[in-house]
C-alpha cells in the first residue's frame, strides 16, 4: 500500500488550507491506495465485524478486498442484468445488520428497462462467494429517464432499511416527483425488511396512514440523493443531495426527523429554482452549499468515527465528481464549523465514500482505485 500526502510533506509546511485547527500542531492528511484495477468502482462497505472491504463496480460485480489483495472472482456477478449507460448501474450494497448470522445482504440498481430492482441475496457456504441464486426481489419503481437515480441502500441504527431515489431523470423534474407524496422517485424511502413479505412499512413512517401518499416515504424533496449516511455518534443523518444548474448541498438532521420536505424543485441549495411558486415555509433547509464554480455534483461521505486517525474524530468528509476535491467539517448545533479543504492533486473523480465495520473511511475513484483517508506524521 502506498500513501499520497493531501496537503504537503512536513507538518511544519504552509499548507494551503488542509491543516486540522485545534491541535498542538498541523494534522496533516493522507490518502492510502488499498486497491487498484477496479471497473467503475462506485460504493465501499464491510459486514458488521468483518475486516474485508466490499466494493460495488458499476458494471454489475461487487468485489473483494481481503487481507489487502483485491479477489480475482467476484463476490456477486449480476452483469447481464444491469444497464450501465449515464447513471445507472449496479449503485450499491448493505449488508444487513444480522449478516453474521442471516447472510443476507441487498443490492440497488437498474434494469435494462430502465427500472430500478432493490433485491436481496445470500452468502453462500463460501463466505467470498454470494449464492447468485438467492435474489428476492424487495423494491421496485420505474423511472422514464437514465440519470438521477439516487441508488444508496442503507442501514440506519433503528434497524430500518433506507432507500435514496432520484427525482426520476431529465432536468429540473420535469413530472414534479420531488415534492409529489404520491411517488417513490426524489425521496429516501424507509422499510423494514425484518417483518413483512417482502417488507412492512414502518407504522411511525410519516405518511404510513396519510391518503394518497406512499407509505414507505421517509423524506422528500430531494433531486438526487446519490450518497446520504448516519453519523455513528448520535445519529445525525447527512445527505449530499446533487443539484442542477447552480448549486450542490448536505443536510444534517436527527436521524429520527422523518417527514421533512429537502425543497427540490422548488429550491436548489438554499435559492430559489421555481420562481413562480418558491416559498419557503416549511422546507427544510441544507447547512452547506457551494455553487458550480467549485464543482458540479457532490459526493456525500461519513463522520470519521474510527480509531486510526483519531485527529480526523468527529469531521464530516465529503467530495465533488466534477472537481475531484476533499472537504471536511464538524456539525456543532446545527451549523457547519472547522470547515478545512484538503489539496489531493488529481486522483479522477470522486464516484463515492464507504466506511468498513471499525468506522475508517474509503473513497472510490473513476481511475478504477480505492483509497483509505489517513493522517500523516
Amino acid at each position: 500500500m502506498r500513501t499520497i500526502l493531501l496537503v504537503c510533506a512536513l507538518l511544519s509546511c504552509a499548507c494551503r488550507g488542509g491543516e486540522i485547527q485545534g491541535v498542538d500542531q498541523p494534522v496533516v492528511v493522507g490518502l492510502q491506495e488499498v486497491a487498484s484495477g477496479l471497473s467503475d468502482p462506485l460504493y465501499v462497505t464491510s459486514p458488521p465485524g468483518d475486516s474485508r472491504l466490499f466494493v460495488v463496480e458499476k458494471g454489475g460485480r461487487i468485489r473483494i478486498i481481503k487481507n489487502g489483495q483485491l479477489l480475482t472472482t467476484p463476490f456477486l456477478d449480476i452483469t447481464p442484468r444491469v444497464a450501465t449507460g449515464s447513471e445507472q448501474g449496479l449503485l450499491s450494497l448493505a449488508f444487513h445488520p444480522s449478516y453474521r448470522t442471516n447472510g443476507f445482504f441487498y443490492i440497488n440498481f437498474k434494469d435494462p428497462d430502465r427500472i430500478t430492482r432493490v433485491e436481496r441475496y445470500s452468502v453462500s457456504s463460501n463466505p467470498d462467494v454470494a449464492n447468485a441464486a438467492s435474489s428476492k426481489l424487495i423494491l421496485t419503481y420505474n423511472q422514464l429517464f437514465a440519470n438521477h437515480n439516487g441508488g444508496l441502500n442503507l442501514f440506519g441504527p433503528d434497524g430500518m432499511l433506507y432507500i435514496g431515489t432520484g427525482d426520476g431523470g431529465s432536468g429540473g423534474d420535469p413530472d414534479g416527483n420531488g415534492q409529489n407524496l404520491g411517488t417513490l422517485l426524489g425521496k429516501i424511502l424507509r422499510l423494514d425488511v425484518d417483518h413483512g413479505d417482502p417488507y412492512l412499512v414502518p407504522a411511525d413512517n410519516p405518511f404510513a396512514t396519510r391518503a394518497g401518499a406512499r407509505p414507505e416515504i421517509w423524506a422528500y424533496g430531494l433531486r438526487n440523493p446519490w450518497r446520504f449516511s448516519f453519523d455513528r455518534v448520535g445519529g445525525v443523518l447527512y445527505i449530499a443531495d446533487v443539484g442542477q444548474d447552480r448549486f450542490e448541498e448536505i443536510n444534517a438532521v436527527a436521524s429520527n426527523a422523518g417527514g421533512l420536505n429537502y425543497g427540490w424543485n422548488t429550491m436548489e441549495g438554499s435559492s430559489c429554482y421555481n420562481a413562480a411558486s418558491c416559498s419557503q415555509t416549511g422546507l427544510q433547509m441544507p447547512i452547506v452549499v457551494y455553487d458550480h464554480s467549485g464543482g458540479c455534483s457532490v459526493t456525500g461521505g461519513y463522520v470519521y468515527r474510527g480509531s486510526v486517525a483519531t485527529d480526523l474524530v468527529g469531521l464530516y468528509f465529503y467530495s465533488d465528481y466534477c472537481s475531484g476535491f476533499l472537504k471536511s467539517f464538524r456539525l456543532q448545533n446545527g451549523v457547519a464549523t472547522e470547515q478545512q479543504t484538503y489539496d489531493i492533486g488529481n486522483i479522477g473523480s470522486i464516484t463515492s465514500f464507504g466506511e468498513d465495520s471499525s468506522g475508517e473511511i474509503y473513497m472510490t475513484s473513476s481511475n478504477g482505485r480505492v483509497y483509505k483517508i489517513v493522517t500523516v506524521g
